[in-house]
């Protein structure tokens, strides 16, 4: 959000957690001479629905990792609470959605990783994916993004779970196919 204030873009920031929608317009409170507009909303990205079909140029997002690491405590529709399989599920209503309010040939770029579970990869990254490109995407980039000396890593070698010790993150950057949502 700061990023597009900064390019003179315009932007629409979502967020389930309203305490994320209060950092980020505390970090948005700045003055610059663009004129763009900024907006944040509370809002799950399953019912953007306040969003026009066919009317979004770019979507950048930062999935949760399933419930690897709870992002509220309190709120239904934090994706961040699904198990496994009920995540993929409504991973496909949000790439649904993204489809929905895309325009033809726009961009959705979203960064996830893989969890490990009893000793196991399970291939989230590719699984979610697979849902865009179900939805409608076609793949333009796979980004390999290292996971090396995060300020968190002593934190997660101390826990159960250690998705964040895996080597790497995908960023994925799909391109909304050519024909018009129906």
């Amino acid at each position: 959000m700061i990023e597009a204030k900064l390019l003179g873009r315009n932007a629409i920031g979502v967020d389930v957690n309203p305490e994320a929608i209060n950092l980020s317009n505390d970090n948005l409170n700045f003055t610059i001479q663009t004129n763009s507009k900024i907006f944040t909303r509370q809002g799950n990205a399953r019912d953007i629905s306040f969003v026009k079909d066919n009317s979004i140029n770019m979507i950048c997002t930062h999935p949760p990792y399933a419930d690897i690491i709870k992002y509220s405590e309190n709120i239904p529709e934090d994706i961040s609470h699904l198990h496994y399989e009920e995540f993929l599920l409504a991973m496909k209503d949000v790439a649904t959605e993204a489809n929905r309010v895309l325009k033809k040939n726009a961009i959705c770029a979203f960064m996830i990783g893989d969890i490990r579970e009893k000793g196991y990869i399970r291939p989230l990254g590719m699984e979610t994916m697979n849902i865009f490109l179900e939805a409608g995407f076609k793949i333009k980039e796979i980004i390999i993004k290292e996971q090396h000396n995060c300020r968190s890593t002593e934190y997660w070698q101390k826990k159960r779970k250690k998705f964040l010790m895996l080597a790497h993150e995908y960023i994925f950057v799909l391109e909304k196919e050519g024909k018009k949502f129906s």
